[in-house]
């Protein structure tokens, strides 16, 4: 019906390419406008200006030998001011755009190994982006932004990424366990170390104790006895700590049988061998 009385209409972000004849004659902006095709006018297209997104997978291979598939999301839109250029001056926008991301990354990630591709995509993305605007821009064409969403490797060669980095973890983890086990048995052994020192030095108090104890009793005894010489007391006081020793244990209710020399003789060596026992204690 528009055409019968000549009128079109042209939406918002939207241009028309109107000819006459089949020459260009203008772009018509969003609106109503009058074509009078009896006079040759026609309706050649319309051209969008919006902002529009190309998503292209482009499969290369880097510096070490890996095969990677790189995907770059170019977002890109007509200009107004050059409507005529975009529409007449290409025939397959998307088709263009996608040879020079090719071009441009197949270019950059040869000179990179894999881990510097992850690292460097932001120079990839601007290196393609580069490219396309210095490009684009005679055909009527503005990159908006250039982005490299992803970075596949091939299956194999992820796996073998992922048990790398496992690998290297887990040594991580077993050289801090050692270090763990290492310090545990250090302190372990300083605790014991310090363990023994503290009961020698126990022991050596309690037998200069007793030795200390028995002196005195010798001195005792021989001033409020006259006529006794130190060994015979001596004699005596070990005597009567053998027999309490005898006594304690006969009395403890888990020992066993306790098989001991009977008769002065015996009991005159046994005080023989405490009373030098100690003497050489003390005088160590």
């Amino acid at each position: 019906m528009g055409n019968l009385f000549c009128c079109v209409q042209v939406c918002q972000s939207t241009v028309a390419i109107k000819e006459r004849f089949g020459r260009f004659e203008d772009v018509l902006e969003p609106g109503c406008h009058c074509l009078p095709w009896f006079l040759g006018s026609q309706l050649a297209g319309h051209l969008s200006l919006r902002l529009q997104q190309l998503d292209v997978r482009c499969e290369t291979k880097t510096k070490d030998n890996v095969f990677v598939n790189v995907v770059a999301s170019i977002q890109y839109r007509a200009l107004a001011e050059k409507a005529s250029d975009a529409f007449y001056k290409l025939t397959d926008t998307r088709k263009q755009i996608q040879a020079y991301v090719f071009d441009v990354i197949r270019a950059s990630v040869p000179k990179l190994n894999l881990d510097d591709v992850f690292e460097q995509k932001t120079e990839i993305a601007k290196a393609v982006e580069e490219e396309l605007e210095k490009a684009m821009s005679a055909y009527g064409y503005e990159i908006a932004q250039t982005l490299i969403v992803d970075i596949e490797p091939d299956v194999h060669v992820k796996r073998a990424m992922n048990e790398i980095n496992a690998a290297a973890r887990m040594r991580v983890a077993a050289n801090e366990k050692a270090e763990a086990e290492k310090i545990l048995q250090i302190k372990r052994a300083e605790g014991e170390a310090e363990s023994k020192y503290l009961s020698g030095l126990g022991i050596a108090r309690q037998r200069q104790a007793i030795v200390d104890g028995l002196r005195d009793s010798v001195l005792g005894f021989s001033v409020n006895v006259p006529g006794t010489t130190a060994k015979d007391v001596m004699d005596m006081v070990l005597v009567t700590q053998y027999f309490d020793t005898m006594k304690e244990i006969g009395a403890a209710s888990k020992s066993s049988a306790v098989f001991i020399p009977h008769g002065p003789g015996a009991v005159r060596d046994v005080a023989t061998q405490i009373r030098e026992g100690l003497l050489q204690a003390a005088h160590q």
